[in-house]
């Protein structure tokens, strides 16, 4: 097989273990929900809100119908639960034990982080949850307390976090976005296994969620933002033994690291997607892996609103555009929500320009449900490159 074959192949088998090459990959209502986030393994939090916020977008573009209370009732339900996976995240509430290393982690002051933390202000957060209640952190202010170095957070802030992180407290629901805090025994559901995996079981456990995601992946994937020389000895042993059962297989690609993939990703003939087009969020599972979507999509994306004004190439927060399985562009939007409409600040067509008729309609018609999605009535095209695509796409919207 070519190399572009094998390629074409990988992109396919991704998107469809991403969940992003069928209408329905995960059914519909809170359910969905559910199944999605288990077989994704995590969906990341941000608190940018441009636009609806990341978790609900990346959940939104996979499942028709999706309402955010859906996740809002499972959180409640004890079924999924906020902690880091490689930044802030809603997990499976069944992967809880594979949260432990890092809690206990914190817990047994390895980190260099919250080590200096007010041993008076945890003991104080603490009792005042177990006596009162759960707590957000604003219920904590008083007029005496002063910033510390923490992104000037008070000390019962940066007590709460540092009983979050290592395991004590648990959010147990969210009002807007601020979390809400309680005792990790009041929260968690007492059939949870809670023994702390090995650092091998750990390892495995990080190679069965990118598998089951990706279909395939890199040791480089798998320990992305997880540093350690052990971690990644294990990671390899645990690709071994796989190799050694054939439940995975080595795929070498010119230019790109090895590859794992599951034995049958390439054996089963993944037919051509959907023609639909899809708005991804910047934070969404299957984009997060800048340089795994360069190698294998030859589409390179970074999010711009860290960067500079003047550097900003795309915008501030543009979303990549799918089209069936090719990146054809991005789109920097904002959600001006008191007006009810949703601006497309700058449309960048970046492939086929030459075939627009094809694509042109799914396009608007997801866009149309996203400003919908984002609790707009009304869509405003302000601009458009390249720039021959203008009067085009700017008659479109304005019908």
């Amino acid at each position: 097989m070519s190399k572009d074959s094998i390629i074409k192949q990988l992109q396919r088998a991704t998107l469809q273990c991403q969940g992003l090459s069928k209408t329905h990959p995960f059914g519909s209502g809170k359910k969905a929900v559910l199944r999605a986030l288990e077989h994704l393994g995590y969906v990341q939090i941000d608190t940018l809100s441009v636009i609806e916020r990341a978790n609900h977008h990346t959940f939104w573009t996979r499942i028709p119908g999706y309402q955010s209370e859906h996740l809002n009732q499972l959180i409640e339900e004890r079924k999924v639960f906020e902690y880091w996976f490689h930044a802030a995240s809603y997990l499976p509430m069944r992967d809880f034990r594979y949260a432990l290393p890092q809690m206990l982690h914190f817990k047994r002051g390895e980190s260099r982080y919250f080590n200096n933390v007010d041993s008076k202000s945890i003991h104080y957060v603490y009792e005042r949850i177990r006596i009162d209640g759960p707590q957000k952190a604003r219920d904590f202010k008083s007029s005496n307390e002063k910033s510390g170095k923490w992104w000037n957070w008070k000390p019962t802030k940066v007590a709460l976090e540092k009983l979050f992180m290592q395991g004590d407290l648990m959010i147990c629901g969210r009002d807007g976005m601020e979390k809400i805090y309680d005792l990790t025994e009041r929260v968690l559901p007492n059939t949870i296994n809670t023994v702390e995996p090995s650092p091998l079981e750990f390892a495995e456990h990080l190679v069965e969620t990118h598998l089951r995601a990706y279909g395939f992946t890199t040791v480089k994937q798998i320990t992305h933002l997880k540093t350690g020389k052990a971690l990644r000895k294990n990671v390899e042993q645990a690709l071994q033994t796989m190799l050694e059962k054939q439940k995975v297989q080595q795929i070498k690609v010119e230019g790109m690291p090895t590859i794992f993939a599951l034995n049958t990703l390439l054996e089963s003939t993944i037919k051509k997607l959907t023609s639909n087009v899809r708005l991804l969020s910047p934070f969404d599972n299957s984009i997060i892996h800048r340089d795994r979507i360069k190698e294998l999509f030859n589409f390179d994306f970074r999010l711009e609103c860290y960067t500079p004004k003047e550097k900003r190439r795309y915008g501030y927060f543009c979303l990549p555009i799918l089209y069936g399985d090719e990146f054809i562009g991005r789109v920097d939007c904002k959600a001006h929500r008191k007006k009810g409409q949703l601006e497309l600040i700058h449309l960048h067509i970046e492939n086929r320009q030459e075939d627009i008729e094809i694509w042109l309609a799914p396009l608007i018609k997801t866009i149309k449900r996203f400003a919908t999605f984002n609790g707009c009535q009304s869509i405003k095209l302000t601009k458009v490159s390249p720039l021959e695509l203008t009067s085009t796409l700017k008659q479109v919207f304005a019908k």
